[in-house]
């Protein structure tokens, strides 16, 4: 089986910082502050941009928005499919009924974590609004998904691995693309 290769760097940790200040902006303005807002990062690589997102916005607003993680595992519609092993307990320290809660993520895809990460977090009750916040949005939608900010549009195919990197599961900050050779995907 070949191995796939590195295709391209799509962004540098420069440019993944600018993104998210960007994207922290662009909360508090649709927000009108920062005072109802709750960031909850989807585990794994969401919790540490949720937790660069809440810096961000920290340093804008002069208040740390409250800061949650959520894992989705057992919320997922192929968990019967495959084996889903939780990775990291939930967090929500915070009351979610009336807040605007933004979940962050790193990729989003097919749209199946995000509809995952909707019916977990009602679990935890009702908050006034839901938006989403993600580092790269790479098409290929399954579900009727879009995300409320987006660091970066990154076309791609379906053979391709948009890997976002990011402390602590990798040594730097950035996002690449991957490449499975075609004789690596049986054709």
């Amino acid at each position: 089986m070949a191995e796939p290769r590195l295709k391209a760097h799509i962004m540098d940790e420069a440019a993944v910082r600018r993104a998210m200040t960007r994207i922290a902006h662009e909360v508090v303005e649709r927000n009108e502050g920062s005072g109802n807002v709750a960031l909850v990062g989807i585990v794994r690589r969401g919790d540490p941009l949720a937790r660069m997102l809440a810096d961000e916005i920290e340093a804008i607003e002069g208040v740390r928005p409250p800061l949650g993680t959520l894992d989705t595992s057992f919320y997922r519609d192929d968990y019967s499919k495959r084996v889903v092993a939780v990775q990291q307990a939930s967090e929500i320290p915070f009351a979610v009924d009336g807040r605007d809660i933004v979940l962050v993520d790193d990729v989003l895809y097919t749209g199946r974590t995000v509809r995952s990460a909707l019916d977990a977090i009602m679990d935890y009750g009702r908050p006034a609004t839901i938006q989403l916040a993600v580092l790269v949005d790479r098409g290929h939608r399954e579900l009727p998904v879009r995300a409320d900010y987006v660091g970066k549009n990154v076309p791609s195919s379906r053979e391709e691995d948009v890997r976002v990197l990011v402390p602590p599961f990798d040594d730097g900050l950035a996002v690449e693309i991957w490449e499975t050779p075609a004789e690596g995907r049986g054709e």
